[in-house]
């Protein structure tokens, strides 16, 4: 060994002492004044918090999708058996329950390594410092970031039982695999909870987290298992297991049975991401504040508190109950793609009950892949002649209650300069109101809005939740569905609803929010709207009808009920095809068009929006 390196380890050697020396008069002096050192005011510790999955359950509280940037299911330690609470504290850090923090010990014996080796290849950390660098620092193998972590870790013994920290730590570590803590990791790798995992299992658990890349039982089994076996042999070594116990644990065979996170069902999924964030926005004040605000600035501020308010929600671990329906659901995607597959058209569909108001089935597209562009809310659109029973039909037999009977004129109108036309351009003179909504008569539902005045229309229409509808669309080409933005097929066959009883209820997806425990944070407190009388009710359910008999619905297959009604909407040039349809007990909606809107005369007379709705209910 040259001179170079002996004198290399003596200056070490003398940092060494000054080191461990300054570190225990640092902790001494700590002690007697109870208070926290200057150092410590550059690291503030934020309260500990462990980002975890959130859960969707469908209408029977099954489980269909998790959702959250983490893989973590937090348990308590009293959930943890002692045996895994031992092999933890046994083989990462055997002197936790008596430091503060530190081990003076370790670190030396880390830095001597780290000197032979002219690197950083050990830590000397404690399962204190190892919660540290996962909760609030990086893992980063610095020597500022291993000071900073002792300081914190100091600072998080005074703050937290030996207990808490614990229980937080098997919570925080990383099981590969996109999986935190132990109970994701006795979930993911045996689909158990931690309480009913063997003793063999348990060991092979805690053999992953030292480092999860080599100990990945996925690539590396045999490695895993010899690191559990080692492992096994500590507590031997400690007395915590006599030997015939350890070679018994390590007999056990260990059978991996993997759970994949459940990620069923994206369409309806991603909606209810987008619904929760409106019932958080509601309940907690952001709309009010949203609707009060003018400023761009201050809009933008209470948007991204609102995205980190819903950010906070999800990562709590929150289970989210909804309406979703899932064999609906398979059959409105097999259904828009049955039809429209490999045509380069898209399309969507809406089921929503309108017994209880709540959203069954709603999809995104063909060929939806989750958070793309969701066509069934996100999509705006003319609606056509889709609109007449709510802005039309539905608002003059309220007002003037007219026999069906009654004759209307289908012949050239004109107002001001707006001249609308019929399908075709044809006339057909005088026809009762009856024929006019079942044939969908462009002229005479123009000429009702006009009799009774455009504001009086959107008196009735303005009840109904059309976010893109403003006082721009107060305009006779709003009645045969002229609007400015247009509407969603959510939103028109949300409004459909209406022609169930007459009242109008925004239809939910979630029915509530709760904690772990069961408690309910948050669910919808909406109040009944009474759109129409009961006279109205009748007509109008008796004009949605004779669409499906003798009207533009005609051709439809109508499935077994009682009653069935609807109304099929065209837009200018044939860019959007539309289908409402009612049966006893469903409200279903369906749009197809192009996402860039363009000429589809040629698959007019295929009729994909009725298909796609009779495929819906076969």
């Amino acid at each position: 060994m040259n001179i170079r390196t002996w004198i290399g380890f003596f200056i070490t050697g003398c940092l060494l002492i000054f080191f461990i020396q300054g570190i225990r008069l640092f902790e001494k002096e700590w002690e007697v004044r109870k208070v926290q050192s200057e150092q410590f005011t550059k690291f503030p510790l934020k309260p500990i918090h462990l980002p975890e999955t959130s859960y969707l359950l469908d209408r029977d509280s099954q489980l269909f999708a998790e959702i959250g940037p983490t893989n973590r299911l937090y348990v308590s330690l009293d959930e943890i058996p002692l045996f895994l609470q031992q092999l933890f504290v046994l083989s990462e850090d055997h002197m936790f329950y008596e430091h503060k923090g530190f081990d003076l010990l370790a670190i030396t014996r880390a830095l001597i390594t780290n000197v032979k080796t002219q690197g950083i290849e050990q830590g000397g950390s404690t399962i204190t410092q190892q919660l540290v660098r996962n909760v609030y620092l990086s893992h980063d193998q610095t020597y500022e970031r291993k000071l900073q972590e002792i300081l914190y870790a100091y600072q998080l013994e005074q703050i937290y039982t030996k207990k808490q920290i614990l229980e937080y730590y098997l919570n925080a570590i990383y099981f590969h695999n996109g999986i935190y803590g132990i109970g994701s990791a006795a979930q993911f790798y045996f689909q158990k909870r931690v309480p009913d995992l063997t003793k063999g299992e348990q060991a092979f658990l805690a053999a992953i987290p030292n480092n999860p890349s080599k100990y990945n039982p996925l690539k590396h089994f045999d490695d895993t298992k010899q690191r559990q076996e080692r492992l096994i042999d500590l507590l031997v070594e400690h007395g915590m297991l006599t030997s015939q116990e350890g070679e018994q644990i390590k007999r056990e065979p260990i059978q991996l049975h993997l759970k994949r996170k459940v990620d069923r069902f994206p369409d309806y999924a991603v909606y209810v991401e987008h619904e929760l964030k409106q019932l958080i926005a509601e309940q907690e004040g952001y709309t009010a504040r949203l609707h009060e605000a003018t400023d761009e600035t201050e809009i933008k501020h209470i948007q991204e508190e609102l995205d980190q308010r819903v950010q906070t929600i999800l990562e709590s671990g929150v289970y989210i109950h909804t309406a979703l329906f899932p064999t609906v659901q398979e059959r409105a995607v097999a259904s828009v793609q049955k039809v429209l597959q490999g045509t380069g058209i898209q399309g969507a569909a809406v089921v929503i009950d309108h017994t209880n108001h709540e959203i069954v089935a709603i999809t995104g597209g063909v060929h939806y892949k989750k958070y793309d562009f969701h066509r069934g809310f996100q999509a705006f659109r003319q609606p056509g002649s889709a609109i007449k029973p709510l802005l039309v039909y539905g608002p003059y037999i309220e007002r003037y209650q007219p026999p069906l009977t009654k004759r209307v004129n289908v012949g050239a109108f004109c107002y001001q300069g707006y001249c609308p036309q019929n399908y075709g351009g044809t006339t057909y003179g005088w026809v009762s109101l009856l024929q006019a909504f079942a044939k969908s008569y462009n002229t005479p539902a123009v000429r009702l809005v006009h009799e009774m005045g455009i504001k009086s229309a959107f008196q009735y229409f303005n009840l109904f939740s059309f976010s893109r509808v403003n006082e721009m669309d107060q305009k006779l080409p709003a009645a045969i569905g002229g609007l400015t933005y247009g509407v969603s097929p959510l939103e028109l066959t949300d409004a459909y609803t209406v022609f169930q009883n007459g009242t109008y209820v925004p239809a939910r997806a979630i029915r509530k929010v709760t904690d772990k425990e069961g408690n309910v944070l948050y669910d919808w407190k909406d109040e009944r709207t009474i759109v129409w009388s009961e006279e109205t009710v009748k007509k109008m359910r008796m004009l949605l009808q004779e669409v499906v008999r003798t009207g533009t619905a005609q051709s439809l297959k109508r499935p077994k009920s009682s009653f069935v009604g609807g109304k099929t909407g065209t837009t200018n040039e044939f860019k959007d095809f539309w289908f409402i349809g009612i049966t006893d007990q469903w409200t279903a909606g369906v749009w197809v068009g192009k996402d860039r809107p363009e000429n589809l005369q040629t698959w007019e007379r295929t009729n994909p929006e009725l298909r796609i709705w009779e495929e819906l209910f076969q």
